[in-house]
């Protein structure tokens, strides 16, 4: 990374982020989802934190997003406060400078100081680095969910 580009964190604002967001989530998942999938999650994101990267980058527009996290929080079947990761996604040309891990840490903090007692996610069962990338964050497969996405594919939770 050049030492000159400052990346910096804040949460969704409003529904002027909501392009920004479906375009670096449909540019790298392969689960196609309409903007109702975004307002459903982002119907519980709280305004007043910054947790969105950006960079400030001289060859990009200012406050371009180069990373997102969709996640929420609630009980879970009324007895778990249960917080999980709906979506990630980092720019291709941003990966592997710790942005991924961030944004992840950042929101399992968030979860745990609003008392979520566990984080759940689901990742595609032959998506090898998403794999590799989450069990480095201290997740653990679950179970499997066969041809739990739209294509077919299995998952693992």
């Amino acid at each position: 990374m050049e030492p000159d580009v400052l990346i910096t964190y804040r949460r969704y604002r409003s529904e002027a982020d909501l392009p920004s967001i479906m375009a670096l989530v449909g540019s790298e998942l392969s689960e196609p989802y309409v903007i109702y999938t975004y307002r459903y999650f982002l119907a519980f994101a709280d305004h007043d934190d910054d947790r969105l990267p950006h960079s400030n980058d001289p060859d990009r527009p200012p406050e371009r997003p180069i990373g997102v996290i969709v996640c929420k929080q609630d009980m879970h079947r009324g007895r778990v406060n249960r917080g999980y990761i709906a979506m990630l996604s980092v720019d291709k040309q941003w990966r592997k400078r710790g942005i991924a891990s961030a944004l992840v840490q950042h929101s399992i903090d968030a979860m745990k100081l609003d008392g979520a007692r566990e984080v759940v996610l689901e990742t595609e069962a032959d998506n090898f680095a998403a794999l590799s990338f989450y069990a480095s964050m201290g997740f653990m497969r679950e179970k499997r969910l066969y041809r739990f996405y739209m294509n077919g594919k299995d998952a693992f939770r």
